[in-house]
């Protein structure tokens, strides 16, 4: 009966031991599933779903591969809020980071009355000092805000001419905003008037940087014209313009249009200005230049709100009436017209006195015809002489009595409209008046058109032959920076600038190849030249290169004293370097004592190790250890 009680007893502990280790393992089980379901919902909420969550008991696994430290990091604090953070297992691994990129050079560069300002990331191999510097010359006295940072990667191999070429911008355009990266410099200016916009466009057009896109903007007010002028004509010759002027570019694209209606075929040059007396000076002008389209030919004035419509010779009067009526009745209140229908010339008239000037190629002027006295003759040579100076004039006119009323003022006229020329004739007769020749200014025959209205009237017959010449054109007919050089080389190819023997100094006869080679250069604009001095081997090493650096700063110092601008020239002495003759003889000695011209252009950037290359090293190093 004992033995009963003890066998039920054992029997009930150890069922109860069955029972307690199966309530255990379920509730371990209970407590791990709720526990990596909670840690996976908050992972997942967060953004976390590259996690992967595992239940081992009472710990909490977490997998997977973070994409940075900082995002690991902020997982396992996560899944830290949700359960004990000693439960918490971290098995999870980083993705392996990329090289970090360097970062784009660029800077910005504003100038303005207030200054000068520059922010920006420029290479730890660029000399900030000698940068500062050169802002600081540029800037003339003006406050400079230096706001540079710099960056130690490598130096892109373009960015040494990026920079250059802006700085020299830089110093050309005193109101500019420029942008300078490695690959692009971008432009944006004011520049005081549309003639220095095309200058500043030309020199910027010049010695542009290899390998690096450039972009210029230059803007330049608008012109005041007055009076506001057009002038139109249809004859023998076909239909052309001598002015125009329009205050919008629709005015201008509407009066352009109706000359091409009535046989304009040309390039028409249609000013924008500021000045026009009515709104609706396009659309007057295309109106008058449609009625002589109605009419077959003849001219039309447009001078602030006054036209004047001269018909051809031989037009019907029916058809005269009819187009100017139709015109007076179309145009806007403010404009007023003057028609005149010319009559067939009396052949019995005496032959009409007339006066002439001309403006030959090499500069010669010669003026010739009546005058009425000698008080007017005076003035006339006195005004030839102020608008042609330094020019050969020759006075053939005349004192003739009887001459038509404002015979002067005509004669005048034309020796101002001739100094508009480069070359060319003025006829004057008291009933025409007749320019003719070739320019190097586009604007020429608009400005020679305003000029005759103001001092002749409005009525006044003149004609304007006028052809622009890109070759005369200051600007237009620059050479290239290559064609200077070639030029200086035919220059000194016979004729060597020489210097006094064992010194810097010139020699008298050498003179005037310094002057033809200051001649050039002052043609060729803004270039960067490296004037070079070379010695022969004669002497000490050391001071032939100190004589040939002064020979070089002595032509330097010649072709300033010539107003050459040299700002971007440097003289550089090599001494006994890259001969091109042998020393061993008298004349090879004489050709290698020599002075060279050429342009300096851009060098590739030197390699540099940087901080990248130092840990790209380091990390080598590194795993090369490991494998060991």
């Amino acid at each position: 009966m004992r033995l009963s009680a003890l066998l039920v007893r054992l029997i009930v502990f150890v069922g109860a031991a069955f029972v307690s280790v199966a309530a255990a393992r379920t509730t371990v089980t209970v407590v791990e599933e709720r526990s990596v379901l909670a840690v996976q919902e908050t992972l997942v909420d967060q953004g976390y779903e590259w996690a992967t969550v595992l239940g081992d008991g009472l710990q909490v696994i977490l997998e997977g591969e973070a994409p940075t430290e900082a995002v690991r990091f902020r997982a396992i604090s996560a899944a830290g809020g949700m359960v004990d953070a000693s439960r918490v297992i971290d098995n999870l691994s980083v993705t392996e980071s990329e090289v970090i990129a360097p970062p784009e050079f660029a800077i910005e560069i504003l100038r303005n009355n207030s200054g000068v300002s520059i922010i920006g990331l420029i290479p730890a191999s660029a000399d900030r000092e000698a940068l500062a510097n050169r802002i600081q010359d540029i800037a003339d006295g003006q406050p400079v805000t230096d706001l540079l940072e710099v960056g130690n990667y490598p130096t892109p191999e373009t960015w040494p001419a990026a920079l250059s070429y802006a700085l020299r911008a830089l110093e050309m355009l005193p109101k500019s905003k420029i942008s300078v990266k490695a690959n692009t410099v971008t432009i944006s200016a004011i520049s005081e008037s549309p003639a220095e916009k095309r200058e500043l466009e030309a020199a910027l057009a010049r010695n542009l940087p290899e390998n690096v896109s450039t972009a210029v903007e230059i803007s330049a007010p608008r012109p005041v014209i007055s009076p506001f002028t057009a002038r139109f004509i249809i004859d023998e010759d076909g239909a052309r313009f001598d002015a125009c002027a329009a205050d919008t570019a629709d005015a201008a694209e509407m009066i352009l249009a109706a000359a091409t209606e009535v046989g304009f075929a040309g390039d028409a040059n249609c000013t924008l200005a500021l000045g026009a007396p009515s709104r609706t000076w396009g659309e007057t002008v295309a109106m008058t230049i449609s009625t002589l389209g109605a009419l077959d030919g003849g001219t039309v004035t447009i001078a602030d709100t006054d036209i004047t419509l001269i018909a051809p010779i031989g037009t019907g009067q029916r058809t005269f009436d009819n187009a100017v009526g139709e015109l007076e009745n179309a145009l806007p209140e403010a404009f007023a017209l003057t028609a005149e229908l010319p009559q067939l010339p009396d052949e019995s008239e005496e032959e009409a006195p007339q006066f002439t000037a001309t403006l030959s190629p090499e500069g010669a002027v010669q003026v010739r015809g009546r005058v009425p006295d000698d008080v007017t003759n005076t003035v006339v040579k006195n005004f030839a002489n102020a608008r042609f100076s330094g020019r050969d004039i020759t006075m053939g006119t005349r004192v003739v009595e009887g001459l038509p009323s404002g015979w002067s003022i005509r004669v005048l006229a034309g020796i101002e409209a001739l100094s508009e020329l480069s070359n060319g004739a003025v006829v004057v007769t008291p009933d025409t008046f007749e320019v003719r020749g070739n320019t190097g200014n586009e604007e020429a025959s608009a400005e020679i058109s305003r000029l005759l209205i103001e001092k002749l009237g409005q009525g006044a017959d003149f004609e304007i032959s006028v052809t622009y010449v890109e070759e005369l054109d200051p600007i237009a007919g620059l050479p290239t920076p290559e064609e200077c050089i070639e030029q200086i080389k035919v220059v000194t190819e016979n004729r060597k600038i020489t210097f006094d023997p064992g010194s810097a100094d010139l020699t008298a006869a050498t003179q005037p190849v310094v002057d033809d080679i200051a001649e050039i250069l002052q043609k060729c604009g803004d270039l960067r030249i490296r004037v070079a001095g070379y010695t022969d081997s004669q002497g000490r090493e050391v001071m032939n290169q100190q004589l040939s650096q002064d020979r070089a700063n002595a032509v330097l110092t010649a072709l300033r004293a010539r107003r050459v601008p040299v700002s971007t020239f440097e003289a550089i002495g090599y001494g006994e370097e890259n001969p091109i003759a042998d020393n061993g003889t008298e004349e090879g000695r004489e050709a290698n004592r020599r002075i060279e011209f050429s342009l300096i252009l851009p060098e590739p950037a030197p390699e540099d190790t940087n901080a990248l290359d130092e840990l790209a090293e380091e990390a080598a190093d590194t795993e090369a250890t490991d494998s060991e």
